[in-house]
């Protein structure tokens, strides 16, 4: 297959209000150009709308009819992100007609991760056919599901994407990935080809959290509180012994599965700096999981801009970590491209998943196409 050019759409479960939207031409093996990526702001009416929504999904858990406010998110984040997507492509100079693929990942409202006597469940809002009907191209939706029925994770999903990228800058199996979105998860691949993908721990959001919490904003802004913080050292030990840092792989978490709860009666600095020094004690502990440890982490999305936390990956996760953009990537839009990737895989019928990524089986295919 000749590589085609396809959108990649990514909502995160920090809910920053922002649509991280991507080009990037593709034959769902290699990838062949990286096209225009920009962040596309909700209106403050959808973004509100999705806050009430997620609370609304955890109060749910999976028992009985869902929400009713789940159809009138899905409506409005689906009519949100087709407009992101055509002024993205417009203003790459293409049009409509030109995309082969628009990959539509939807906002996650719950995950639940799968236990020994029970399938895990897992919910993204968003209207394929819809998106479909409004772009006029292939949709590819539902990314997670299919996964999720044949007993896997159905997280992450973003190692295939990962390990082409790793492959086009020539990284060996002394590199691994780590991407810090609201969840943080690790890429890595053996000198075999043998792919390795798990959840390492929280990453934004519980420090998001926590400072909104405090009334100061939506995020640690460049690192600032937790820089300027101690870590309580005795507290983190504690917070270290949970036993899902420990748990063998693969292993997946939701956004809340840990909380801006373990920094319950500290002041501003010394919780941010507690829950800055967590994440990366995590991905420490990731590593130690790994058939051999990596010497170099490459570091993608919105936690890298945290100077706090990329400084403490050394001394606390015993690792050199650089920004994605030492290796040429946009960090910021490497989950979006990923899901376009991910888009033209599910087209060309291969897999997204696999048993050393989500822990299905067998190499998985996934995804519904509309169009």
């Amino acid at each position: 297959m000749q590589p085609i050019w396809a959108v990649g759409l990514m909502t995160g479960t920090v809910l920053d209000g922002n649509i991280d939207v991507a080009l990037i031409k593709t034959d769902g093996e290699g990838i062949a150009d990286f096209g225009s990526y920009t962040l596309a702001p909700y209106p403050r009416s959808i973004r509100d709308l999705l806050e009430e929504t997620v609370t609304q999904a955890r109060a749910w858990n999976f028992d009985g009819p869902e929400p009713a406010i789940f159809s009138k998110a899905e409506d409005a984040l689906t009519r949100a992100q087709s407009a992101a997507v055509r002024d993205l492509v417009e203003q790459h100079g293409l049009t409509m007609a030109d995309i082969g693929a628009v990959g539509f990942h939807g906002q996650t409202v719950l995950h639940r991760a799968p236990q020994p006597d029970r399938l895990g469940r897992t919910r993204q809002l968003g209207d394929g056919h819809l998106m479909q009907e409004i772009l006029g191209t292939r949709v590819v939706y539902d990314f997670r599901s299919a996964d999720m029925a044949a007993g896997g994770q159905g997280a992450p999903l973003s190692a295939a994407y990962h390990a082409a990228l790793m492959r086009k800058a020539g990284a060996g199996a002394d590199t691994a990935v780590l991407n810090l979105g609201g969840v943080a998860n690790i890429t890595w691949q053996d000198e075999d080809g043998a792919l390795i993908a798990f959840d390492t721990g929280p990453a934004n959001a519980p420090l998001n959290d926590f400072v909104k919490s405090k009334g100061l904003g939506e995020m640690d802004h460049g690192g600032a509180l937790a820089g300027a913080g101690t870590v309580d050292e005795d507290r983190l030990a504690e917070l270290l012994k949970h036993p899902y840092l420990s748990a063998p792989y693969p292993k997946s978490l939701d956004r809340f599965d840990f909380g801006a709860a373990m920094a319950d009666g500290m002041n501003t600095e010394d919780g941010a700096a507690l829950l800055a020094a967590f994440t990366a004690a995590a991905v420490g502990k990731a590593l130690d999981l790994l058939p051999r440890r990596p010497e170099k982490l490459v570091v993608c999305g919105g936690g890298r801009h945290n100077p706090t936390i990329m400084a403490m990956l050394g001394p606390r996760a015993g690792i050199g970590a650089i920004p994605a953009e030492t290796f040429g990537w946009s960090g910021d839009a490497v989950e979006a491209q990923c899901f376009a990737f991910l888009a033209v895989r599910v087209l060309r019928e291969l897999p997204i998943s696999f048993p050393t990524t989500t822990g299905v089986p067998k190499p998985m295919l996934g995804g519904r196409i509309a169009g």
